[in-house]
């Protein structure tokens, strides 16, 4: 006889966010920790790690619940591959936030209603982030890390270096630069900008 599983699956953004809220949700629908599966990166796409490994575990009968649809899949297109691939093994769906369950016609709307919803959102944010970043840039923001200049002596360290005077080692010591930054200064110098 076949045992029935209940699965859950959690994410978050990044390494810096917290899957507390989430997994305390789960731990209140008493899905052991071990069936509980966690990926910490975006939801752009289905290739995360914890969804491949839930979608190769869960079998005929089972259920995924996850917090919010969110959570699952960022694009209509990713959800509705991803609840068809689980109807497909004969695997329920459950979104507690949004109260949806694959279970049911209903459900099925609005988990398609919900997903498009997100998708929105989703592009609204990605607009609102690109609006924002060209605003900042027309007001001469800079973004990224500032360029580390070379020392004054930067110049003469190099020719030693060339001339086998010093070790390179004691170049980058000398300069006070790692090794990636010597040689993009170098390259720089070299190529006269």
């Amino acid at each position: 006889m076949k045992v029935i599983s209940i699965y859950g699956y959690c994410r978050v953004s990044t390494a810096e966010q917290n899957e507390n809220r989430q997994l305390d949700l789960m731990a209140t629908l008493k899905i052991p920790r071990k069936q509980i599966f966690l990926d910490k990166q975006s939801g752009k796409n289905t290739a995360r790690p914890g969804l491949q490994k839930l979608l190769a575990t869960v079998k005929r009968g089972d259920t995924v619940i996850v917090e919010s649809v969110s959570r699952f899949a960022r694009n209509t297109r990713d959800l509705l591959a991803l609840i068809d691939r689980l109807t497909t093994k004969g695997v329920e769906f459950v979104s507690q936030k949004e109260k949806i369950d694959t279970t049911t016609p209903t459900g099925q709307f609005i988990l398609t209603v919900f997903g498009a919803v997100s998708e929105l959102e989703r592009c609204h944010i990605l607009q609102r982030q690109a609006e924002g970043i060209a605003s900042a840039k027309a007001r001469g923001v800079k973004f990224g890390r500032p360029i580390k200049k070379p020392p004054e002596n930067f110049a003469q360290v190099v020719r030693e270096w060339e001339r086998g005077k010093m070790t390179f080692g004691e170049a980058l010591s000398q300069t006070g630069l790692k090794q990636a930054t010597f040689y993009n200064r170098l390259r720089e110098i070299r190529s006269g900008k």
